[in-house]
């Protein structure tokens, strides 16, 4: 189950290496040790922090946070002004992997906070929190991507106008391909559009920001079916590339005796007959069967639709969720099963389904289940333990299958896709596929999926090789296009070379490693930072009391200021975020800051290797891990 969004009580961390009253050296090593220098020398690592390692989509998130913090600057004009507001500079750092900001900022269960290092100091950063307000300052200005100066001449058909299928089209269309998206449905956004109710995420918010792709000129077909009303044949005569994003758009059924009958449904059903309208009010006995976010968005819509009766008494549905483990153990995200309970749902754990209990007219009338215990991992049912559980509605949601019509030349035995780690289909190039059909996954899962196929395409289509990817694969801050924004030039290096610190060829003694290094919380000077509660989004008080038709966003945005105050609880592990430790602490003055003519964010200090004894200080005292003594080996 994902972390509470409560703050954590925490112990102070000690750095101490001797308590009161030690007097005792305690290692002959530590007696003769002579440390106060040696043959290294600092030089500049930049890596990849966890909180980008740990998200799908590949943010570049301690960029944007930093942007927010006040760190990073936007860049000016020629009148010496800003050419564009902080909140501006930070949002389109934020979209550049992610298109749906406000979106994602309400509904992601936010991996990139579970690899939070700040977490061994006190609490994880409220990464989602921050990007919400962000996502929402981009809609409340009317920020939009525009349309590519120059067009490829190339085009690419998307199949499914999902999150997935958005997202490519978002990267081409900024590349200058013409895309075309094929939808089955009636309106675009998938799972973003029929799957996410409104208490989750308000629906012209999911408007707006799938609206926002659509004006960058991408041509959408709806109550189109690939197989069905055009021929994938057709599409790959007819395009110059294919990107394959039809997302796992089926419920998985019940698998017991008497689940056909009709009042037997899948999650994904029941969700998009609300979201369409068509599931407004029932007052029914409603069981759902499964313990992930799903299966909480269910229960929360059943609890949702019933009604006021003549005596204005509330006859709402009475929702129960069936579940095989514990509650601790479910995949949803507790602040989702928290919400179930308080506004009215019960939760059976422990049980499995056992068959469908059916009337004369074929309808469901109870749900029978046995109960179960785990041994050694495996789940063993209790003989004799079966009763039945009276309901009207039985509702699914264990997962998601896959309908791949005339394209299942593209799938593996698992029914997903064959690709390779270009996300490119392994027997036909020019194809690409990404989203569930490749993992059944979050949201954010597939709009990475889409920016990695989407620089897979534009190789294909420029004729170049399609490239091998990265280790660490993900988005990463960019020193020299920092330094090109400020009019600071990186010549071309010419033979012989005898180092950077006196030219103008390179960045002295940096060195990239995003692309092959997360860096780790052992790595960092952790005694650096204070104590300080992370900022809390407010929950609306929605309960049994009030849950009726109720469709307000559970969740409360942060302030402005508190989006700011939280962004500075960010480390910037891996990068340099200017807090002058190394400077303060050399003993040599060998570390000094450059001048302001010639620095930017990453490129704050330098060191004179005249000066510099190898008293590795200035390494000890980063709190970021930026600095490595590697000079010299």
């Amino acid at each position: 189950m994902s972390a509470n969004t409560e703050a954590l009580t925490v112990k102070p961390l000690s750095f101490r290496r001797y308590k009161d009253g030690d007097t005792k050296i305690k290692t002959w090593q530590a007696k003769i040790l002579d440390a106060d220098h040696s043959y290294k020398c600092p030089t500049y690592i930049q890596s990849t922090p966890p909180c980008q390692g740990c998200c799908p989509a590949g943010e570049d998130i301690r960029s944007w946070l930093n942007i927010v913090r006040g760190i990073e600057k936007p860049p000016v004009g020629v009148d010496g002004k800003p050419t564009m507001p902080w909140q501006e500079y930070a949002w389109r750092r934020l979209t550049d992997c992610n298109p749906f900001p406000a979106v994602m900022g309400r509904v992601c269960p936010a991996p990139c906070q579970g690899g939070c290092n700040r977490s061994k100091v006190e609490d994880y950063v409220g990464i989602n929190a921050v990007e919400q307000f962000l996502g929402d300052y981009g809609l409340e200005m009317g920020l939009g991507f525009g349309k590519p100066e120059k067009e490829s001449g190339k085009r690419v058909a998307i199949i499914g106008g999902g999150v997935g299928g958005l997202a490519c089209a978002y990267q081409l269309r900024k590349m200058g391909h013409a895309c075309s998206i094929f939808e089955d449905y009636g309106k675009i956004g998938g799972m973003l559009a029929f799957g996410l109710p409104p208490y989750r995420v308000d629906h012209a918010i999911v408007d707006a920001e799938v609206k926002r792709i659509i004006d960058m000129g991408v041509e959408v077909h709806t109550n189109t079916r690939v197989g069905r009303d055009v021929r994938f044949e057709d599409l790959q005569s007819d395009f110059d590339a294919i990107f394959i994003a039809i997302g796992a758009q089926k419920g998985n059924r019940l698998d017991i005796p008497g689940a056909d009958a009709p009042n037997c449904i899948d999650g994904l059903k029941l969700l998009r007959d609300f979201n369409e309208g068509r599931l407004t009010n029932f007052e029914q006995r409603v069981i759902v069967i499964g313990g992930g976010n799903t299966a909480m968005d269910v229960a929360s819509v059943a609890l949702r639709t019933g009604s006021l009766n003549a005596q204005g008494q509330r006859a709402n549905a009475k929702v129960l969720i069936a579940y095989r483990r514990t509650r601790e153990e479910m995949p949803a995200d507790e602040i989702e099963v928290d919400a179930v309970v308080r506004e009215g749902g019960e939760i059976q754990t422990h049980v499995i389904p056992v068959s469908v209990v059916q009337g004369a007219d074929g309808r469901a009338t109870a749900l029978r289940v046995a109960k179960v215990d785990w041994i050694n991992k495996k789940m063993v049912v209790k003989e004799g333990s079966e009763y039945d559980i009276p309901c009207d509605l039985i509702i699914a949601a264990m997962g998601q299958s896959i309908e791949w019509d005339d394209m299942a030349g593209f799938k593996n035995t698992k029914n997903l896709a064959n690709i390779d780690k270009t996300f490119q289909a392994t027997t036909t190039p020019g194809v690409f596929i990404g989203g569930d059909a490749v993992l059944p996954d979050l949201l954010t899962t597939a709009i990475g999926h889409a920016r990695i196929a989407a620089e897979g395409i534009d190789d294909y289509l420029e004729g170049r090789p399609v490239e091998k990817r990265p280790k660490v694969d993900k988005s990463s801050f960019d020193l020299p296009r920092k330094m090109a924004e400020k009019g600071l030039k990186i010549g071309q290096a010419q033979e012989p070379m005898r180092g950077t610190d006196t030219s103008s060829i390179g960045i002295h003694n940096y060195d990239n490693r995003s692309d092959r290094a997360v860096i780790k919380s052992d790595e960092l000077y952790l005694g650096h930072f204070p104590y300080t509660a992370r900022k809390v989004r407010d929950m609306r008080t929605i309960d049994v009391s009030n849950v009726l038709g109720n469709s307000e966003e559970r969740i409360i945005a942060l302030t402005q200021a508190q989006a700011q105050a939280e962004a500075k609880r960010c480390m910037s592990c891996g990068q340099c975020f200017e807090c002058d430790n190394c400077v303060v602490y050399c003993p040599q003055l060998a570390v000094f800051k450059v001048p302001k003519s010639k620095s930017t964010t990453g490129r704050y200090v330098d060191t004179d290797y005249n000066k510099c004894i190898g008293c590795h200080i200035c390494a000890d005292v980063c709190p970021s891990g930026y600095i490595k003594m590697g000079l010299g080996e």
